[in-house]
């Protein structure tokens, strides 16, 4: 990674936002679960919960290979060394995108890859296939999932956690403690 490339990582992605006064900016805050998860469909992506619920839904849609091929592209652009490089690659391959895929992707035709590829690996090989089944996605399935049981359920069982009466005695016991 450059130092371009953490100066605007640290920028877009700094756990904490200060306005001109330095004062953690109000705009910008922490948000947990499923009102994180109906921000976009790449904060759901960043939280192993999320994930979890999005392919539960998914899989009822026949479709949890998406997510599956994603994570695995994610996995490996993490990577190290030629020889694992090669074998992830031809998993995924085998997995995802050949003929004889046993979870096979929907992806355009000319867009799918040779084997031959397989022999070169790296780490972005996959990343224009993986852009068409994240925005497949993300124009797809994401919106479908916000209206769908699993994600209201969730969201319901979040919002009654946090009008418990033990929610709110923590949070009372907390706001004693910082406010002392």
């Amino acid at each position: 990674i450059s130092k371009r490339d953490a100066v605007i990582f640290n920028f877009f992605f700094s756990p904490e936002i200060n306005d001109s006064e330095g004062h953690p900016s109000s705009s910008h805050q922490t948000l947990k679960g499923t009102s994180k998860w109906a921000t976009s469909l790449e904060s759901l992506l960043e939280d192993p919960e999320g994930v979890k619920r999005f392919r539960e839904f998914l899989k009822k849609e026949f479709s949890e290979e998406n997510v599956l091929f994603w994570l695995a592209c994610e996995e490996f652009k993490k990577t190290q060394g030629k020889k694992q490089m090669q074998e992830k690659a031809k998993e995924i391959y085998m997995t995802f995108l050949s003929s004889k895929a046993s979870s096979q992707v929907n992806v355009e035709g000319q867009s799918r890859l040779s084997e031959t590829i397989l022999e070169t690996p790296h780490p972005l090989m996959f990343q224009k296939l993986q852009d068409q089944i994240f925005n497949l996605m993300k124009y797809d399935s994401y919106s479908r999932f916000l209206k769908s049981d699993i994600f209201l359920n969730h969201k319901k069982s979040e919002e009654q956690e946090e009008t418990s009466p033990e929610a709110q005695t923590s949070a009372k016991r907390a706001s004693r403690i910082y406010n002392t």
